[in-house]
């Protein structure tokens, strides 16, 4: 079976507008000193939804042979535009600390300006520890974000919210790290 070769970048850049309906949507069902159930899940569904597609863009891409550097350079760009708008409404919500989402953005969006920087002379795909600390990104924001705590009848911000953030802001100093390295060792390396 064939599929469009622009199908898995046409999913990546879905995510970009859903990120921003998501990031309404977030600060709507906390708007005011409210609570708004309904609204909550809808945003939480959403950002799972979202972030779901990070996986089947790229299954598409690799299954079919249509790897791009278009893909290779807005999908890491379309995941950070999602979890950087979770980490941040969840930080306006009062939700999680800012400390941590301020050393996430930073990490993140240092290593996407980077990107930017030296695409000209290579487009750099995400690292399998990227690629780990994005998923552990999505599972720690899908806890925070679905009202599960209501069904649980625990608080917001459980033991469970605490360790799932503690190891994405764990992975995403670490994979940071992991980037810098890799860069600087590429750009000893001869051409």
């Amino acid at each position: 079976m064939a599929i469009p070769r622009q199908l898995p970048n046409a999913i990546t850049i879905a995510r970009i507008p859903l990120a921003i309906v998501f990031f309404v949507l977030l600060l709507l069902a906390g708007a005011f000193g409210g609570d708004d159930l309904a609204m909550r899940w809808v945003a939480g569904a959403l950002f799972v939804l979202a972030i779901s597609t990070d996986w089947v863009d790229g299954y598409l891409a690799r299954r079919y042979d249509i790897v791009s550097d278009f893909g290779k350079l807005w999908d890491p760009i379309a995941d950070k535009l999602l979890t950087g708008a979770g980490f941040l409404g969840l930080a306006i919500l009062g939700e999680v600390h800012w400390w941590i989402v301020i050393v996430i953005l930073i990490r993140e969006w240092g290593i996407t300006v980077h990107r930017f920087i030296i695409v000209h002379e290579q487009v750099v795909a995400a690292a399998w520890m990227g690629k780990i600390k994005t998923v552990v990104q999505g599972v720690a924001l899908g806890w925070a974000l679905l009202p599960l705590h209501v069904w649980l009848g625990m608080p917001v911000w459980t033991g469970v919210t605490l360790w799932l953030m503690i190891a994405a802001l764990a992975l995403t100093v670490v994979s940071g790290i992991d980037y810098v390295v890799a860069q600087l060792r590429g750009r000893r390396e001869p051409a």
